[in-house]
């Protein structure tokens, strides 16, 4: 895959990311690609930075996930 195939692959998967949390009422304002890990001209694999939240967010989250388990 090319670095503008693994950039746009990584944006796809934050705007999947995005939407998923927003189904289960999630906003995670922070979700983004990292920039760092997409500098130079061959980004081997760019991270998904799901950003810093609140308590009330990090609960439902695990609310959540605790919940796909059952």
């Amino acid at each position: 895959m090319v670095a503008s195939d693994q950039v746009g692959a990584a944006e796809e998967a934050v705007e999947l990311l995005r939407s998923a949390f927003a189904a289960v009422g999630i906003t995670l304002p922070s979700l983004r690609i990292d920039p760092v890990s997409c500098a130079g001209s061959e980004p081997a694999n760019p991270l998904v930075e799901l950003g810093r939240c609140n308590l009330a967010t990090a609960r439902r989250i695990v609310a959540v996930l605790e919940g796909a388990q059952s």
